[in-house]
């Protein structure tokens, strides 16, 4: 008979692999590779999944010994279920091909806007955005735009902007 925690990796592998079969069209075979020895390395007992011991001995193989539990609970609660290679895959595809929340986008712009209006100065903004850590150029800033909407006094409407940078679309109001 199979061991309580054997049938729970069982049950998990289903889960995980229905949570995203299609993942591995998101990467090119090179990338599906690189990640693939990623996994292998991290998957210090070699079961197929990545659980927390596994992650306590791969920080233990990069020399840090001194990780919370509370950490790595909180690392593998970012899967939906247990943490297979497609799980893996899965998890790397929504950090590296997605756009931040839109939440998080509205609050680095409301930092911009201290009276909370919802706009932002199209020069200004633009200024930032050219001269500020990743800078953009003026090209980048000015197809930016071509998603903005702004109104006669040059102010761009920062709420409508997070909500096309984050669903592809104006919404109808």
């Amino acid at each position: 008979m199979a061991s309580r925690k054997t049938k729970k990796k069982e049950g998990g592998a289903l889960r995980a692999q229905r949570a995203s079969s299609n993942v591995f069209s998101n990467f090119e075979q090179t990338q599906i590779q690189e990640f693939k020895e990623a996994f292998t390395l991290m998957d210090q007992n070699r079961d197929g999944f990545i659980d927390k011991e596994d992650l306590k001995d791969t920080y233990a193989s990069l020399g840090k010994t001194n990780v919370k539990d509370d950490e790595l609970d909180a690392m593998l609660k970012e899967a939906s279920g247990p943490i297979n290679f497609t799980m893996f895959l899965n998890l790397f595809g929504e950090k590296l091909n997605g756009t931040d929340a839109e939440e998080t986008i509205l609050n680095a712009f409301k930092m911009l806007d201290p009276d909370g209006k919802g706009k932002i100065n199209k020069e200004y903004i633009k200024r930032l955005l050219m001269s500020q850590a990743d800078k953009m150029t003026a090209d980048e800033v000015d197809q930016m735009f071509q998603f903005a909407s702004i109104d006669a006094a040059g102010n761009l409407d920062y709420k409508a902007l997070s909500y096309v940078i984050t669903h592809g679309e104006e919404k109808e109001e």
